[in-house]
């Protein structure tokens, strides 16, 4: 995964993207659905209909950058809302790109003593 700056915000399209869109049909779903500018350096994720394919898509400050992932098996953890957007931290993101469900993650050890 690609280091984000620090600050930068995560925003996930709640419901199923139409995967055939690129850079410009993803800004206009940012700016007219989601109601952010595309531009602002925030990340926004999108996927698919099947949830086996993301975008992401990003302005680095000269550019807008899109960037795609298909998972072989097994499909996104995504938000049951049809409608609407949903923030996640940085943390939150990666595990979503390892097809990890990021709304519940478990500890693989609690520590019991100091």
């Amino acid at each position: 995964m690609i280091g984000l700056p620090p600050g930068t915000r995560v925003w996930l399209a709640a419901g199923a993207t139409d995967m055939r869109k690129s850079f410009d049909g993803l800004a206009a779903l940012v700016q007219e659905s989601m109601g952010h500018n595309p531009f602002s350096g925030s990340m926004f994720v999108f996927r698919g209909k099947r949830g086996d394919r993301i975008k992401v898509l990003w302005f680095s400050g000269d550019g807008l950058c899109l960037f795609a992932k298909r998972l072989e098996a097994g499909r996104f953890v995504w938000p049951q809302a049809a409608s609407g957007v949903v923030h996640l931290t940085a943390a939150q993101l990666s595990m979503l790109l390892e097809g990890i469900d990021w709304r519940a993650p478990k500890r693989t050890h609690i520590p019991m003593q100091a």
